[in-house]
């Protein structure tokens, strides 16, 4: 093996030898490069403008003009109370006061409603109405409520409180509420949640503005309370005794004392005590015809002013029972002729 490699090098060593001596010295010329032709440019080199003495003019910006504020609205002032009103556009009835509840009804103009109350919004867009009116959810428009909080068998509201909501999702606004057993008419089921006919309580929100209601008549003044009168317990206890009407039968005489109640009084001539005092208004009542006689008097009875123990009679009527009773009258003193 080793002879063989050794011979094919020495043959080889001989070409490359005789190779060499066939060269010549010098080398040969370098041919001139072809001449190539430039590439052409993608997009044509730009004009190049003569200079002149003019300024060249500027170039304008486009500005994008802001959004213009929202206009505010024309409301009068309006004052609603509970009661019925006419509708004085055709305007949307919505879930709540403001223009981000969902619209629930159309309402037409010259439709009736019923107001139950008034919101004014503290905070509000300019163009948005500030006053709104509660009414109640008109007949046509229906409610949901969740289907598990409904009795399948009796269509029965099964918790304490269920809310009514605008449409079929917890997102959608409330429109009132129903209680506990509270039948529910369905209308339509929708994934988890069941449309009803709604209930009287429901309702909804419009612009106050648009609804026009009737004077309301003032309303009468409560009538002040009658005083309470006193009961004939506190009558008598504040005015002392009151006159009562009585019949007692005695002597008439008179009185001599001008401290006496009256001229006249009516005695028992056995005791010789005094039973009354006789008192009259009537101008044609003369008393001094019946001194001596024995009568029968009636009248009111009470007690003189000054002698809480002196009584007195308001005569109503005289009957003579005896003419001469008496022969000699005594006169008596007022505190001598006292009632016992």
């Amino acid at each position: 093996m080793n002879c063989w490699f050794i011979l094919g090098a020495m043959i080889a060593t001989s070409a490359v030898a005789q190779n060499n001596t066939n060269t010549p010295n010098t080398l040969p010329p370098i041919p001139a490069p072809a001449a190539s032709v430039a590439p052409a440019p993608s997009t044509p080199a730009p004009a190049v403008e003569p200079a002149t003495n003019a300024v060249p003019a500027k170039h304008k910006i486009k500005k994008h003009k802001a959004a213009a504020p929202a206009k505010p609205i024309s409301e009068p002032a309006v004052s609603l109370v509970p009661g019925p009103a006419e509708v004085a556009a055709n305007i949307n009835a919505r879930g709540q006061a403001g223009l981000k509840g969902e619209v629930v009804a159309h309402l037409k103009k010259g439709e009736a409603v019923t107001i139950l109350g008034q919101i004014n919004l503290d905070k509000h867009k300019a163009d948005e109405p500030a006053q709104w009116a509660k009414i109640a959810l008109p007949a046509s428009t229906h409610a949901w409520v969740k289907s598990s909080y409904v009795d399948a068998t009796s269509k029965t509201v099964l918790p304490k409180k269920l809310n009514l909501r605008a449409g079929p999702g917890e997102n959608y606004s409330v429109l009132g509420v129903v209680e506990r057993g509270t039948a529910v008419n369905e209308i339509t089921t929708k994934g988890d949640w069941t449309q009803i006919d709604p209930p009287t309580n429901s309702y909804a929100f419009v612009a106050a503005m648009y609804l026009k209601q009737e004077a309301q008549a003032p309303a009468p003044a409560p009538a002040p309370a009658p005083e309470p009168q006193p009961s004939v317990a506190q009558s008598a206890a504040s005015q002392g005794p009151q006159p009562r009407v009585v019949s007692h039968e005695g002597v008439v005489r008179p009185v001599a004392s001008i401290a006496a109640p009256t001229k006249y009084e009516l005695y028992d001539p056995a005791t010789d005590v005094n039973i009354n005092y006789l008192f009259t208004t009537s101008p044609t009542l003369d008393l001094s015809r019946y001194v001596n006689m024995r009568i029968i008097v009636t009248g009111e009875e009470g007690i003189d002013a000054r002698w809480k123990d002196t009584p007195l009679i308001n005569i109503q009527s005289i009957q003579v029972i005896e003419q001469n009773a008496v022969q000699h009258p005594i006169l008596r003193s007022p505190r001598q002729s006292q009632a016992h």
